[in-house]
């Protein structure tokens, strides 16, 4: 992929997490100083390759999962630097003082959830704390029967996988068909491991759209649990 290319993809993604509707080149073409022309050919290699689609109501075009994972890996990741913004000190004042560690957990969740829109979730345990399910389900995505009753499958079943498969990474992202369950859902899970009282595999972060803020979102969820790590 051309440095362009990935500019586009970039700014593709980061535009629909915004205002949740196609991003057209246009739009880019000012973004960037160059012709629609130029915009419309750097989109067409991109679709071509299956990072982007266009959805056939739409001149626009909207991420694939493939685009997703694509920047998750190479661009989002690359500016993960360890600071504590706003939000990431309104995390750590939150959690310093919390007393008991259920009760940090729950206040990490909760924090989380008021700081990226999406729901929170953590093991505590052998349970899962959810928050936030009216924020994951206000989003536009979920408006169809079919796909609340893939993310519900996927809740149900979250922490007997996470038991299972013990996911090993500091930070793990699972976006759209990737998640092991409510493959369709069209949703992408964020998720910290952390050290607890209850457990070297406790699990804290974020279950939102497909499209979302994929940067600031695995920013705040590593800092959590980090940060758990530190309280606890």
């Amino acid at each position: 992929m051309s440095p362009r290319q990935k500019q586009i993809l970039s700014a593709i993604i980061e535009q629909y997490a915004e205002v949740a509707v196609p991003v057209g080149s246009s739009l880019l073409a000012k973004a960037f100083n160059v012709s629609s022309a130029t915009v419309r050919s750097e989109m067409a290699a991109l679709e071509q390759m299956g990072y982007i689609r266009q959805p056939h109501t739409s001149a626009g075009r909207t991420p694939t999962d493939k685009g997703y994972r694509y920047y998750v890996n190479h661009i989002a990741e690359a500016h993960l630097v360890p600071a504590e913004g706003r939000a990431e000190r309104a995390l750590t004042t939150r959690l310093q003082g919390s007393g008991l560690p259920e009760r940090a957990i729950r206040n990490a969740v909760d924090t989380l959830v008021e700081l990226t829109h999406n729901l929170g979730l953590a093991t505590i345990g052998n349970q899962l704390y959810i928050s936030g399910l009216s924020n994951l389900f206000a989003q536009p995505e979920f408006h169809g029967g079919e796909q609340v009753q893939q993310v519900a499958r996927l809740l149900d079943n979250l922490e007997p996988w996470l038991r299972e498969a013990r996911p090993n990474e500091p930070l793990s992202v699972y976006i759209g068909a990737e998640n092991p369950i409510g493959r369709s859902a069209d949703v992408s899970l964020v998720i910290s491991k952390f050290r607890s009282p209850y457990s070297d595999h406790s699990y804290i972060g974020t279950l939102g759209p497909t499209r979302q803020s994929y940067r600031d979102v695995m920013m705040l969820v590593a800092h959590a649990g980090k940060t758990l790590e530190e309280v606890l």
